[in-house]
């Protein structure tokens, strides 16, 4: 994870799912600091948060056009 990684709410969820993985891998390693481990785990929550925003949002779209489609 890079000093100036992208805003967690700014990337797509491809992107966010792999630097996720990356966070977790690195946690579950050890070998940070306390500081370090905090950054990772904060920088872990917002991307969960924001892999979940994109699945919600995907599931909002096919359920209105699953809903549109038994209208017509």
């Amino acid at each position: 994870m890079s000093p100036k990684a992208p805003d967690a709410e700014k990337i797509s969820y491809e992107d966010a799912r792999e630097e996720l993985i990356d966070v977790v891998r690195r946690l579950e390693a050890g070998g940070t600091t306390l500081e370090e481990s905090l950054a990772l785990w904060e920088r872990g929550e917002a991307l969960a948060t924001t892999c979940q925003d994109w699945l919600d949002g995907a599931r909002k779209r096919l359920d209105a056009t699953l809903e549109a489609d038994s209208d017509d």
